[in-house]
């Protein structure tokens, strides 16, 4: 289950008596994670990012950013559609078609904001953010990684991660059967034998991830990302453990795959 906020309702105008602060659009420069053991040239990208915060009174402050990847080598439609997948209404992926979807991404997102001026009685930032970031491009497969987070009052705020692999090769999601024929059963007795190996933000301090566990057995439907030894399995606070768990890395190696991995992928990744 996914801890996300639902969005506030975006169908009435509403007046601020107070002004914006200047809009900010940013740049931002990637350190791209490559392969020891790549063969393909790494994927030329670029980004586009938008900030802005609204003073809606003397006691709350609103703030929205958003940062999208531009991929001006990728043509392929279908591809693209899925890159952004969780963001609806694209048309244009180029540098200036995304820039100005988040432009009207973010005066939709001041206009419905009428309910944020009520039950107020001390000062209070409320704020929005989308973030992707390209983590690695290893033989025409890119990581990308989307971060949402968002507080609109209450203990705490809501934050989600969520991983993706696109096979520019072939111009398609990667799915799990694209690289293992591995059982459900037999992957999820691997989830739970190494969910301790990479301790989240409250193990390294009150205990094993397997302590803070909500779930008997580990689902495999997970996110999930891989690099030259590893497939890893992401799971948000609520998905299997609490929030206070923080987000949980699940590693299966290679070798723990070893037999039911597929030819094509073992080829394409150097794996021995």
């Amino acid at each position: 289950m996914k801890n996300t906020i639902a969005v506030l309702a975006l169908s009435s105008l509403f007046a601020f008596s107070a002004c914006t602060k200047k809009e900010s659009k940013t740049e931002d420069s990637q350190e791209i994670k490559t392969s020891e053991k790549a063969d393909a040239k790494p994927i030329s990208v670029d980004s586009v990012r938008i900030n802005d915060t609204l003073k809606a009174n003397k006691l709350l402050s609103v703030s929205f950013s958003s940062k999208l990847l531009v991929f001006p080598e990728i043509r392929d439609k279908k591809l693209l559609d899925s890159i952004y997948f969780n963001k609806k209404g694209i048309t244009d992926y180029s540098k200036t078609g995304l820039e100005s979807f988040l432009r009207k991404e973010k005066a939709e997102f001041f206009k419905g904001s009428k309910d944020w001026n009520a039950n107020r009685d001390s000062a209070t930032e409320w704020f929005s953010d989308y973030t992707m970031n390209l983590k690695y491009s290893i033989n025409d497969f890119i990581h990308i990684e989307y971060s949402e987070s968002s507080y609109y009052g209450g203990a705490h705020g809501s934050y989600d991660y969520f991983e993706r692999v696109f096979d520019l090769k072939n111009n398609k999601k990667v799915t799990l059967a694209d690289i293992t024929t591995i059982s459900k059963k037999n992957l999820e007795t691997l989830l739970m034998k190494n969910v301790d190996k990479i301790p989240s933000g409250a193990a390294e301090s009150e205990g094993k991830n397997s302590d803070m566990l909500l779930v008997k057995q580990i689902p495999t439907d997970a996110d999930f990302y891989f690099d030259d030894h590893h497939l890893y399995f992401r799971y948000n606070p609520y998905a299997i453990a609490s929030y206070a768990a923080g987000a949980i890395i699940i590693p299966v190696s290679w070798e723990d795959l070893k037999g039911t991995l597929k030819p094509e992928f073992k080829e394409r990744m150097k794996i021995k």
